[in-house]
This record gives structure tokens, sequence and C-alpha cells, in this order.
């Protein structure tokens, strides 16, 4: 979350103030300079940023640990508060607690791709977003 917001902050400084003032001074409502001035222009660096920290997140295992997950559930999570699967502990569990792991191998490398490709399509999807939104407004 501080990334995200870290971020959201940034990309909202980096407005210029003649943007807000330009608009205040033609008679445009706080409302209305927030909506039409500032966040179209900061939302490349707020949804990168948002995207950049999902990511980040998807690739973490130590939080995961200490907040519910299970290595094996029948089925899907009936609320918040269930345990749940991530690919990061699953990871580590067939690359070093498994009775087999020469047999487990090959799953352990499909699931270490499967997150390195799970990021990467993220982070992917953040750059171009970016780019887009930065190509729309010109700024």
């Amino acid at each position: 979350m501080p990334w995200i917001i870290t971020t959201a902050e940034e990309s909202l400084k980096n407005i210029p103030k003649s943007f807000r003032d330009g608009s205040l001074a033609l008679g445009a409502t706080k409302w209305e300079t927030i909506q039409h001035n500032v966040l179209p222009y900061a939302m490349p660096g707020i949804l990168t940023g948002g995207i950049l920290g999902i990511s980040r997140a998807a690739g973490e295992t130590a939080p995961i640990l200490f907040t519910g997950v299970a290595f094996f559930l029948p089925d899907l999570p009936g609320s918040l508060f269930d345990q749940f699967m991530a690919l990061p502990y699953h990871l580590y569990i067939m690359s070093t607690q498994h009775h087999a792991i020469e047999l487990v191998r090959p799953i352990a490398y499909g699931t270490a791709f499967l997150l390195i490709a799970l990021v990467f399509g993220l982070n992917l999807g953040a750059i171009i977003i970016r780019y887009r939104l930065r190509k729309k407004f010109k700024m």
C-alpha cells in the first residue's frame, strides 16, 4: 500500500500548479479543476503505481505466510477470512518441503515460470497503460 500511495502522490505533485491556477482563474470549481485538469494527467502514474504494487505483492512470499495461506484447498475461499492458496508459497513448499522433491521438480519449475510470467505480464501491462495515457494527454 505505501508503494501505491507514494506513486499516486508523486504523480499528483508532478501536475504543474499553472494547470490548477489557470482552471480556477477561468471560473471552474475545485472539483471541476480536479476532475478535468488534475486527474486525467495524473492517471498514468496512479494506474502504473497501482499495477506495480499489485505485481510486487504477487511476488512477495513472507507476508502471505502470516495471513492465512494454505498448501492445498479443494474449494475456493468463501470469505475474506478463509485460508487461500498462493503461488509463492506453493513454489516454496514444492522446492523445499515435499517428501519427493525430485518427482515434483517439474511442477516447481512450472510454478516458478507461471509466477514470473504473471509478474512480468502485470509490469508490462503497467508500462503499456502508462505509455498510452501519457500519449493521450501529451504531458
